[in-house]
């Protein structure tokens, strides 16, 4: 099979593709056939040594993936080869195949297609529970979502409509803004050319804003936290900005504020029922059509240097899916 593989730490360039010996599953494990692979943000932090999971050289990128089972594991019960699956793998998954824990398998439905699918956990997933679980958020209230034209910030948006929230998306052109806008967004912010906390002051009437989803960091989260209203929570999300911040921690105090981590992996590790519901949820809207991860480009899974590189100077406009000749040979594109 082929695989992109990282053989040494470095940028999206110093990848190449091989073909490699098919996995093999073990006790509790299966083997995903994969149809579509999305590229995430910490896909190219992996492959440069800069996340807190480390896997061993060499290896391949690659976190969710969308396929059919093509072999299972002494020990695994209540799936079978050709099951359609998206798998959360960590890594790995840019590659034909990938072999994976169990325990990582969501089911999928008929009806929704490998490369939405593909698309769904990492970004939605996360979403999903830093809106309901960690922030509350409430219909009504007002929710600025950061790097708004991301395909994590293109699921705040999406949901923070779903949950009946005002949605204030901001992003650093017109061009992402657009996007934000056709993605539901009710105002929207440039954050490259206005003053954030100037302009989130008049879109609110000086009130503040409920809830901030923060993927972003940097200089942007100390603004939005001093643009807060009382009981607001600033949902910590990531840092694509490259730079974790260090807020004055009087303006929670003054505030009456709060900082909400929000690691979803965990979640799913510590609750892993609480967690499969939530998903349940998730995987009915989007088969009745109410969520839809935007696609924004689609390339061969060889190409994998060129979406990460995209995605890693924040050039993405909603996901890139990156396919297999299997899932074009299916369908894809």
């Amino acid at each position: 099979m082929k695989a992109v593989l990282c053989k040494q730490y470095g940028p999206p360039a110093s990848l190449v593709v091989e073909a490699v010996p098919s996995p093999q599953p073990g006790p509790g494990e299966v083997v995903v056939a994969v149809h579509a692979a999305s590229v995430n943000f910490p896909d190219g932090l992996i492959i440069e040594n800069k996340y807190q999971f480390k896997p061993e050289l060499p290896f391949s990128p690659g976190g969710e993936v969308a396929g059919t089972l093509s072999a299972i594991g002494p020990g695994v019960s209540g799936w079978a080869v050709g099951d359609r699956v998206i798998a959360v793998c960590g890594w790995g998954g840019f590659a034909d195949e990938v072999k994976v824990a169990a325990g990582k398998l969501i089911r999928l439905p008929e009806g929704i297609g490998m490369d939405a699918a593909s698309a769904l956990v990492i970004t939605h997933g996360t979403t999903h529970y830093a809106l309901q679980v960690r922030g509350q958020l409430q219909p009504g209230e007002t929710l600025l979502v950061l790097g708004a034209a991301g395909g994590t910030g293109l699921s705040a948006v999406e949901l923070g409509k779903l949950m009946g929230a005002r949605v204030i998306a901001a992003a650093s052109s017109d061009e992402k803004l657009a996007l934000c806008r056709a993605a539901g967004a009710d105002e929207v912010i440039n954050y490259a050319t206005e003053d954030l906390r100037e302009a989130l002051k008049r879109l609110t009437g000086g009130r503040g804003v409920d809830v901030v989803y923060d993927p972003v960091g940097g200089d942007y989260t100390e603004a939005a936290l001093r643009s807060m209203a009382w009981g607001g929570r600033l949902l910590v999300i990531g840092f694509t900005a490259g730079t974790i911040p260090r807020p004055p921690l009087n303006l929670p105090l003054l505030k009456g504020c709060s900082l909400v981590g929000v690691f979803y992996g965990g979640f799913t590790e510590r609750e892993p029922d609480r967690a499969d519901a939530l998903m349940q949820q998730l995987l009915g809207w989007l088969r009745e059509g109410r969520v839809r991860p935007v696609i924004s480009e689609y390339l061969p899974i060889e190409q994998a240097a060129q979406a990460l590189d995209t995605v890693g100077q924040r050039r993405a406009r909603g996901k890139i899916v990156l396919t297999t000749a299997l899932g074009r040979s299916a369908g894809l594109p």
